[in-house]
């Protein structure tokens, strides 16, 4: 039995989801005539309350489509520090856009509203990049998945009002968030001016995210998306897994929290570890003493055919997901409880 906590990108479609995509009505989406994927785009804008939606085979892509749409050459978002969009997507924000990113030390990857008032370039001094969009990311990845609270989303969008200033969400783990806070995500749709949302994480597709926004912006996005080559054809065999996914999936993301919170309560226990970080949802950070390598634990781990990974400066993480069943989560607990150095 091998089990991999490593991420939750590594699910495989189940094999219900694998038979409602072999029978997908699909056509040339490049034609817009594939009604699988455009059923799952009305699907996934009206679950957030927004006017339209365009597939996207993976989030980097929608993500860096919405900056650059939402910016000039030139100008600068703010984000997090832990940011996705900022240390994970290749330097796309200043090859894709030209844009550079003002960087803040937010709580667990998290900002607030009186951070981004702050970091924002007075519009009228133009020897500093015009401040042009904010970046939040929920859950956040380095952050060891935290929530936003939506309150405070909506105060950050009152001061982006104030400054004429676009709000992009990264929710790649947005049905995280919704599941462990019990939001209405139409919510969401009233407090951003795009979002993306992946479908291959926690839900299980194959492949796929969204960026969800107004019919303007979205018609905008289909030409970004052909620039960046990812205008696909008969995609929707991919989009049903998709469908299938957000009928099926969303519910049960309980279950990975619940398991990430009784991993993080184990380890919390041990007299090697040093720290856990706080759990919400289904990533769970945490350091051991610094007197044991960070590689000899995880070969440790890797002999009794678990994988985690690292972080780096210490840190290691374990990512519950579709394809972590109970039966592997009691190996894992009864692992750890007999884990000693």
């Amino acid at each position: 039995m091998e089990i991999n906590l490593v991420s939750d990108t590594v699910t495989k479609p189940t094999p219900e989801m694998l038979e409602f995509m072999f029978k997908a009505d699909v056509g040339d989406d490049v034609y817009k005539q594939d009604p699988t994927v455009n059923a799952l785009q009305r699907m996934v804008a009206n679950i957030f309350g927004m006017e339209d939606a365009l597939f996207f085979p993976s989030g980097t892509m929608a993500n860096q489509a919405a900056i650059k749409l939402h910016t000039q050459p030139g100008e600068q978002l703010i984000a997090d520090k832990y940011a996705h969009v900022f240390n994970y997507e290749g330097g796309g924000v200043s090859f894709n856009s030209g844009v550079s990113c003002r960087l803040l030390d937010g709580d667990r990857g998290m900002i607030n509203a009186q951070q981004v008032e702050a970091a924002i370039n007075p519009p009228d001094f133009y020897h500093s990049p015009l401040t042009s969009l904010v970046c939040v990311e929920n859950t956040t990845n380095k952050g060891g998945g935290a929530c936003y609270d939506i309150a405070e989303l909506q105060k950050i969008r009152q001061v982006c009002d104030r400054h004429n200033l676009k709000f992009h969400l990264d929710g790649a783990r947005i049905w995280n968030a919704l599941v462990a806070k019990r939001e209405n995500p139409r919510l969401y749709g009233e407090t951003f001016h795009s979002i993306s949302v992946c479908l291959s994480k926690g839900l299980g597709a194959p492949i796929g995210s969204l960026l969800v926004s107004d019919k303007e912006t979205i018609n905008r996005a289909l030409r970004v998306r052909k620039i960046l080559g990812g205008g696909m054809r008969q995609v929707g065999y991919l989009a049903a897994a998709g469908i299938y996914a957000l009928q099926h999936h969303v519910g049960r993301l309980a279950e990975d929290h619940r398991r990430a919170k009784e991993l993080a309560y184990i380890l919390s226990q041990k007299a090697w570890i040093h720290k856990v970080e706080p759990v919400e949802t289904n990533i769970l950070i945490f350091t051991i003493n610094p007197r044991i390598p960070d590689d000899i634990f995880m070969e440790k781990l890797r002999q009794k055919n678990i994988q985690i990974s690292s972080l780096g400066q210490g840190k290691l993480r374990i990512v519950t997901h579709l394809d972590y069943r109970e039966v592997m989560h009691s190996y894992v607990v009864e692992t750890l409880q007999k884990l000693e150095f």
